[in-house]
């Protein structure tokens, strides 16, 4: 089975080679303290903080500050922020949709549409993009003592949509729908993956060439590194010739 997930594997390793530890910590505990406030500090009750823990234990985040995040959102002077997204086209048309938590939306606004405007995008309204990118759940696994096969039929079971796997990942894309489902299959095959989460998929992708594909990461990693920006999704087509010039 084959999915979108190319490009998430080759992030995965950029990114651990960059050593953004920091900027992924600060993404995670922002998504503990929105799970925590808005739905409580009991991980057994509350789903999204339980998916947020799991994910910050994937990213080998210390206990002691997974803890501090849930105290922090539960306590009288927890920070509050705003959920809110943008859409719109990068260079060379390629389709963009990112998604911040922020507490300062003012700012938030001017950050992103001058990061549009500086790389020759253009901000759409929301829902433009709606047609491309679809949420659907995506899993991240360790490739350590799995057999793959087993995996995939007990993952087709449960409602997985597309397996893909290389020496380091396996990863499951499944439905919106079907997201409840395969966590809980996972559990039950006592696998933890290392992330999990509903993100948006692009129905197609766009495909140029080299250097213009490297103007469009460039741009990616520009949101992705501000602070207020939880998550960037992109229709750009990941060739095994980019794949290489990136690495």
């Amino acid at each position: 089975m084959s999915g979108h997930s190319k490009w998430s594997t080759i992030k995965r390793k950029k990114g651990a080679a960059d050593s953004k530890r920091g900027k992924i910590f600060t993404k995670i505990i922002k998504e503990i303290i929105i799970a925590a406030k808005e739905g409580g500090g009991d991980a057994d009750t509350n789903a999204r903080l339980r998916l947020a823990i799991q994910n910050a234990k994937g990213a080998n985040m210390p206990k002691d500050n997974i803890e501090r995040a849930i105290k922090k959102a539960t306590g009288s002077d927890a920070e509050s922020y705003i959920e809110t997204s943008f859409e719109g086209y990068g260079p060379s048309g390629v389709a963009v949709f990112v998604e911040c938590l922020t507490d300062n939306n003012n700012r938030t606004v001017a950050t992103v549409r001058s990061a549009f405007n500086k790389y020759g995008g253009n901000l759409g309204t929301n829902g433009s993009l709606s047609f491309i990118f679809e949420r659907k759940g995506v899993f991240s696994i360790r490739n350590e003592g799995i057999n793959l096969e087993d995996l995939e039929l007990e993952m087709i079971e449960a409602g997985a949509q597309n397996i893909e796997a290389d020496d380091d990942i396996i990863s499951i894309t499944c439905a919106k729908e079907d997201f409840g489902s395969v966590t809980k299959k996972l559990a039950e095959m006592e696998i933890e993956p290392e992330e999990s989460g509903l993100k948006r998929i692009p129905n197609d992708t766009k495909k140029i060439d080299v250097e213009s594909a490297k103007k469009v990461m460039k741009f990616i990693e520009v949101l992705e590194d501000d602070d207020d920006i939880q998550n960037v999704y992109h229709n750009l087509e990941m060739t095994d010739e980019l794949a290489a010039a990136l690495e």
